[in-house]
């Protein structure tokens, strides 16, 4: 069975939120701040380097995030969005619709949005033939970010997300499910920080993992190392 991390509440949003990486919505005052301390690659940052915390909220058609990132460099080397785009900055949303766990490394079991600079939102879909199939998904999260003109000149990155089911297909994706209270869904953030190797230099995120043959960057495999959010009235 899967292991999961203590549940986090998620209270519903009490007015509408505006994607314009601003937050500047009284909803948000609803919603706790809740830390990214988790390291899964590298060694850990220096807060100045990065660091970074988020707060949740939910609406009938989709769940809402806010991150706040100190990010002394901003690194995007790979204009083509499907080419190593984890080796770039990005924010990556772990979602499991129903939070079944599993693993989902080449289907929709559960899925790994890397969200770019760009606003590119990526995954890993079924192989093609021999190839590894990355699959833009630009239509399942919609994001926008700002930063600020004084220190430590935090990004404010604000990003809706429609949760699809393990039942979507490239083909037939099918829609987005309705939210309601005592909704249970599976979910982790992490980000991808590079200040310009060849590959991300760290890698932390919201919830602990569980290292496996030395490794615990494990949530673009299995979604049992996810945590699970409790949408609440």
């Amino acid at each position: 069975m899967p292991v999961f991390a203590k549940d986090i509440e998620v209270t519903k949003a009490a007015s509408p939120i505006t994607i314009d990486g601003v937050a500047s919505e009284a909803a948000w005052q609803q919603a706790e701040w809740l830390p990214m301390t988790e390291l899964m690659v590298g060694d850990m940052p220096t807060p100045e380097d990065f660091s970074g915390r988020y707060k949740l909220l939910w609406d009938n058609e989709q769940l809402y995030l806010m991150a706040e990132i100190v990010d002394d460099v901003l690194w995007d080397n790979h204009p083509d969005p499907t080419d190593k785009y984890w080796d770039d900055d990005c924010l990556e949303i772990f979602i499991d619709a129903d939070a079944s766990g599993g693993n989902h490394l080449t289907s929709y079991n559960a899925f790994a949005y890397h969200i770019a600079l760009d606003g590119n939102v990526l995954d890993i879909g079924p192989d093609k033939g021999e190839e590894q199939n990355y699959v833009i998904l630009n239509d399942h999260a919609k994001s926008r970010w700002t930063r600020s003109d004084k220190a430590p000149f935090a990004i404010t990155w604000e990003v809706s997300i429609k949760i699809f089911p393990d039942t979507f297909t490239e083909a037939k994706p099918g829609e987005p499910l309705a939210l309601s209270a005592e909704q249970v869904i599976g979910f982790m953030l992490a980000y991808c920080d590079n200040d310009g190797s060849v590959e991300r230099e760290h890698f932390v995120g919201s919830h602990a993992v569980e290292a496996v043959n030395g490794s615990k960057n494990l949530g673009y495999i299995d979604a049992s190392v996810f945590g699970k959010i409790v949408l609440k009235p």
